[in-house]
């Protein structure tokens, strides 16, 4: 048995959640098969938060949580899948960082860069990221344990500084060697 509040796993027995305090109701109980599915997987983040945390943090964020979520979920292949999107949103923060090189407009390389990085969030999203969403909404509608954000928001935003720091020292080194 789960806390409906905070996920944590309970015994029977219990009345309050130890972790959150939040009253533990019996009558209402979750049929015995989606708690024995929920049980065996663990608690995941939700996906939809994952993905619009992703408008943020770009599609790499999103994509690494989601496939820690499909590990989670037992899809090892999905898993996998998630990772090429991952370590290919790296490769597309590297190219919106160099993009001053080719680009020698500085107002049309930003420009260039944010639409592109659009574009891919959006390419991302609708051919990985709602794809989790689905399967959570279809295995557990909106019953299954979550896992707490505040590590991977403090990872996103020290990546995040990291990030710009970096585009900040490369852009200027390009203003550098431009002039």
């Amino acid at each position: 048995m789960f806390c409906a509040k905070c996920g944590a796993s309970l015994h029977s027995d219990v009345k309050f959640c130890a972790k959150c305090g939040a009253p533990i109701f019996n009558s209402v109980e979750v049929n015995s098969s989606q708690q024995a599915s929920t049980a065996a997987t663990g608690t995941i983040w939700n996906p939809n938060a994952a993905s619009n945390w992703s408008l943020i943090f770009t599609p790499a964020f999103g994509a690494y949580l989601h496939a820690l979520n499909w590990r989670t979920l037992g899809e090892p292949d999905r898993a996998r899948s998630a990772m090429v999107w991952f370590y290919f949103s790296l490769g597309m923060l590297f190219v919106y960082t160099f993009m001053g090189f080719f680009i020698a407009n500085e107002n049309a390389a930003v420009g260039a860069a944010r639409g592109l990085a659009f574009l891919y969030l959006l390419i991302w999203y609708f051919s990985a990221g709602r794809a989790q969403a689905k399967y959570v909404k279809g295995k557990f509608a909106s019953d299954y344990p979550r896992r707490a954000w505040s590590k991977p928001l403090l990872i996103g935003v020290a990546a995040m500084v990291g990030y710009i720091t970096v585009a900040w020292v490369i852009g200027f080194i390009i203003g550098i060697i431009q002039v």
